[in-house]
């Protein structure tokens, strides 16, 4: 096996897949690293849509169903084109098999849920459950690093290019990046925040510089004036920095000393934004104009406790709140908003898709990318207490399964390796990039 160091006869058992991911590898799955700019850049389809091409909405939502349906057919044809891990397998993983409940549970919530048009709430679902499969294929038919780091890289692509064109476009009456109403600041933010963090994830496993990009997209987050991505991100940040016993204390120092830096060099346009969000800003997105939209969630979620109100059960459904007639789209809290859509049963898979995350985390050998990924499941945790995504979670399920995938499949090719090494059935150290 060229590049991992040659295994004798004696290893015919190991599987072929897990031969692969032990290999340090650094080559690309075009399908994965296409469908992971594509999860990012769908974000602005719509706004292409109504403020370039002058079109509506229905062309940008149509387009991002096209091309995820495009790149589902690609995935299946690289998965299943190939000797691969079968998927019959991947329901053994403990993480990924939370995913997939939470997915049928969502599926099955269409039969009883409050939503204004159950049949576009089914279409979004459907788009949701081809992430997820997309994901799987592009496992299915490439080692653990290639798929995982191809998913990822492609996303961070997807998010520069969004970041650019966020500096581009008209300001918005708040100062802040975006256009209010199809590309807001919310989602700008979040996609840097998210996309950094698979910068620092793979500036962890040794696979290339992310410094620039990296870089790129924490001034455009900043920039983008993001109350709850930023509070969770510096936090998140800040627990890396205390739990990341390989980094240097210079190097630690001179990262904050450069926020320090940024934040003064701001410091006007923070002034300015601050005047306008305390006497002009949407008083039903601001913090304390939120809890009438969490008592609304509240009640309506006690209504039915068990299974809660379904999928999509909030959108044109809550009244409108504030003087600006604000309508939610979803509960402005993730915990709430489970509540709200799956009742119990969403709280139970809530705690039981992030805790699980944050206990396989922990088992990482390496500090650095044990920081890393636990600080972004703070970072979410935090983020949720004033946000949340109407049909994903703030950690998207493609995306969570694309770490729990990779995690899993790394930990069976160590095993493998140690196995061949006490045999002595291997020739060389064994895997470079191990988890």
């Amino acid at each position: 096996m060229s590049g991992g160091g040659s295994v004798r006869s004696g290893a015919a058992a190991m599987p072929m897949w897990a031969a692969d991911d032990a290999r340090v590898d650094s080559s690309l799955s075009y399908v994965g690293w296409a469908a992971g700019f594509f999860f990012s850049f769908r974000t602005i389809l719509v706004f292409i849509s109504v403020r370039w091409l002058g079109a509506g909405t229905e062309p940008g939502v149509f387009a991002a169903f096209a091309m995820s349906a495009v790149l589902l057919i690609a995935a299946l044809v690289q998965g299943f084109g190939r000797a691969a891990q079968p998927l019959g397998s991947l329901w053994k993983i403990a993480g990924l098999r939370w995913v997939l409940i939470y997915l049928a549970f969502s599926a099955c919530s269409l039969l009883w849920t409050a939503a204004a048009s159950p049949v576009n709430s089914a279409l979004y679902w459907c788009a949701l459950a081809a992430d997820v499969a997309i994901v799987l294929c592009v496992f299915r038919g490439s080692s653990a690093r290639e798929a995982g780091h191809s998913l990822m890289k492609g996303f961070i692509a997807g998010s520069c290019v969004l970041a650019a064109i966020a500096w581009l476009i008209p300001r918005a009456q708040d100062l802040r990046l975006g256009d209010l109403d199809y590309f807001n600041t919310n989602q700008i933010g979040n996609l840097c925040a998210l996309s950094v963090f698979l910068c620092l994830i793979l500036a962890s496993r040794n696979d290339g510089k992310w410094s620039i990009a990296a870089m790129f997209l924490t001034i455009t987050l900043f920039r983008s004036l993001s109350k709850a991505t930023l509070v969770a991100f510096v936090a998140s940040q800040c627990y890396r920095l205390i739990k990341d016993s390989a980094m240097s204390v210079r190097k630690k120092l001179l990262l904050v000393l450069c926020a320090l830096v940024v934040t003064f060099a701001s410091w006007s346009l923070i002034d300015a934004y601050v005047g306008i969000y305390t006497t002009a800003g949407n008083q039903a997105e601001t913090l304390t104009g939120r809890t009438a939209i969490w008592a609304w969630s509240l009640n309506a979620a006690l209504q039915s406790p068990w299974v809660g109100n379904g999928i999509d059960a909030m959108w044109k459904i809550a009244p409108s709140f504030g003087g600006e007639l604000f309508e939610a789209r979803h509960a402005e809290n993730e915990l709430l908003q489970q509540f709200l859509s799956y009742g119990i049963a969403g709280i139970v898979m809530l705690v039981a898709i992030y805790g699980g995350l944050w206990r396989r985390v922990r088992m990482i050998r390496d500090p650095s990318e044990r920081s890393v990924l636990l600080a972004l499941v703070v970072f979410v945790i935090i983020r949720g207490v004033a946000e949340a995504e109407p049909f994903d979670l703030l950690l998207p399920i493609w995306m969570i399964a694309t770490i729990v995938l990779q995690l899993d499949r790394s930990r069976e090719s160590q095993f493998q390796f140690d196995f061949l090494a006490t045999e002595g059935l291997v020739s060389d150290a064994g895997p470079g990039s191990s988890l």
